[in-house]
């Protein structure tokens, strides 16, 4: 039995290593499945995506707050352009904005939602019109998002 165990368990191990692994923080909208980083404090909402030179087409950054309430957003030291999307409580699209160039100099202007949200999805620019995202759209959230503060 023994020469038959290694071949057995070397096909479950090769198995688990080829599926796909989902287990990193993720979000779904509109069909599509985009990896993700959680901003859920104060100091890593507002460091958000600065500074990064490039986000690549299947990656996003989460912004989640405690609560719905207006909410707008700036580029400052932010290098790359992107759109924003806004979610209500209920993960709900209720807003978007397209597009948003990166801020080249004080004062950044600020690109606010239309109703009031409680998750803030940043992905790269043109991906929004490119998946057909729509207001009313839902977001699906993959991992555990964690403490809110």
């Amino acid at each position: 039995m023994k020469p038959l165990l290694a071949p057995l368990l070397f096909a479950v191990a090769a198995t688990a290593l080829a599926a796909p692994q989902h287990d990193a923080p993720a979000v779904r909208l509109h069909g599509q499945r985009f990896s993700t980083e959680f901003a859920t404090t104060d100091a890593s909402r507002e460091h958000g995506l600065m500074m990064r030179t490039q986000l690549a087409a299947d990656h996003s950054m989460l912004f989640v707050f405690a609560q719905d309430d207006q909410r707008w957003f700036w580029m400052k030291n932010t290098l790359i352009p992107l759109d924003i999307l806004y979610f209500d409580g209920n993960r709900k699209l209720v807003s978007v904005q397209a597009n948003v160039p990166p801020c080249k100099a004080d004062p950044c202007p600020s690109y606010p939602s239309d109703l009031p949200a409680r998750y803030v999805l940043e992905l790269p620019a043109g991906t929004a019109g490119r998946i057909g995202a729509m207001v009313g759209d839902e977001l699906t959230i993959e991992g555990n998002v964690g403490a809110v503060e």
